[in-house]
């Protein structure tokens, strides 16, 4: 590859991890970023399986685990606030639903980024909005910066990805919709959560959520619902609260107090649930990570791994294949491919096991969680949780990049 300046498109999770992967093996980074600046706060993510043993040889072990929420495990609830079912965080060896090492993603998204300094660019607030490519490399144009020329683009902008949506056509023929949607935010209301990530169902197939935050006082609060397929204006945050406290009226539980909080939370999110499937995850000069290219949905607890696994073999293909983009591109799909298959199965019941319709179906999803360590509830979890892990994460050969300067 005659150009050796690689764009990558976000500054996520999956976006810094690859940049630090690539400026260690000599390539020129730039990294554009539609937010201002690195994104804070978020919800939690895990570090399990493969993705924990990238973090390790990327020497950042001791300090993501500085970083994590303290959280006793998953907690059921009913209406009154009694626990009706729990798995803690040291269940199925610390690899269950809230693994051993949970941090929040703006946590681990500023650790991935403060680890590719000095020798990353990044261009915050702005976006791709064309790629011309030919067989010398990308021309692309940004919202405001001038046109700039890449030997290589990758796009990992998550589940709406703009390098995708220029590169491989409309979102429409990528992302498989659940009918479920999520609201994701920070509340600093007193809520005893006693070290719990409480999880509460109500019929209608609502879920609520709160769990604790890293700093004291702090709530990561989520309220999802299914649905059948919703229009909204993605950049009308009003208008979606409007939605989601509609959806809410009178569910119960500490609900009020979430939907208070949600009207003035600054980190407010709200989107769709859905998988991202492709035959191919490159074309031509252009290739896809993470949610961008094989979003498995929140639901597995896998998009993290599935991020830092695709950022560390995708560098190390492109090093192998010494910036041959067809070889590595090739061999990084043959590597990933078996990996994302299985990370993209969904767990027992879905998106209704996840949020049931009726209170039948919640008190049959309790169960569930009661008998999580007999058979066969047991064996189907441990399948679930074994994913993380379950790839031959190559050796390419490379120590990890001395920490930055000015690291603590």
């Amino acid at each position: 590859m005659g150009n050796t300046d690689i764009l990558i498109s976000g500054a996520g999770i999956g976006g810094p991890a690859l940049a630090y992967w690539l400026r260690a093996a000599g390539f020129t980074v730039t990294v554009v970023e539609r937010a201002p600046a690195p994104r804070p706060g978020g919800q939690t993510v895990d570090l399990r399986g493969a993705g924990r043993t990238v973090i390790t040889r990327m020497g950042l072990m001791d300090r993501a685990r500085a970083l994590c929420v303290d959280q006793r495990g998953l907690a059921y609830v009913n209406a009154a606030g009694r626990i009706t079912a729990r798995m803690p965080a040291d269940s199925f060896g610390g690899e269950g639903i809230i693994s051993e090492i949970e941090i929040l993603r703006g946590d681990l998204g500023r650790l991935l980024y403060d680890a590719t300094l000095p020798d990353t660019e990044y261009l915050f607030d702005d976006t791709i909005t064309g790629l011309d490519q030919d067989d010398g490399g990308v021309t692309v144009t940004f919202e405001r910066a001038g046109p700039r020329r890449f030997g290589l683009v990758i796009g990992a902008d998550g589940l709406h990805s703009a390098v995708r949506a220029a590169a491989f056509g409309p979102e429409a023929h990528h992302i498989r919709p659940l009918d479920l949607y999520t609201a994701w935010f920070t509340v600093t209301e007193e809520m005893d959560l006693d070290g719990w990530y409480q999880m509460y169902s109500a019929p209608g197939g609502r879920v609520a959520s709160a769990r604790p935050g890293r700093l004291p006082g702090e709530v990561k609060a989520g309220l999802s619902f299914r649905s059948p397929p919703l229009t909204y204006d993605r950049r009308d945050i009003a208008a979606q609260r409007e939605l989601v406290a509609g959806r809410f009226a009178g569910a119960g539980w500490e609900v009020p107090r979430l939907l208070r909080g949600m009207r003035t939370a600054s980190d407010f999110c709200f989107g769709s649930v859905g998988q991202v499937h492709l035959d191919s995850w490159s074309r031509g000069r252009v290739a896809l990570l993470g949610d961008a290219g094989y979003c498995p949905t929140p639901l597995t607890g896998l998009g993290t791994s599935l991020a830092l696994v695709g950022a560390y073999v995708l560098a190390g293909e492109l090093t192998a294949a010494d910036g041959d983009h067809r070889i590595a591109f090739r061999n990084y799909d043959r590597v990933m491919r078996p990996y994302v298959r299985q990370a993209q199965e969904l767990p027992p019941g879905g998106a209704s096991g996840y949020a049931p319709a009726g209170a039948l179906a919640i008190r049959l999803r309790d169960l569930s969680m009661r008998t999580m360590n007999h058979w066969p509830v047991r064996n189907l979890l441990a399948a679930q949780f074994a994913k993380a892990g379950n790839i031959a994460l190559p050796d390419y050969g490379r120590a990890a990049v001395p920490e930055p300067r000015g690291a603590a």
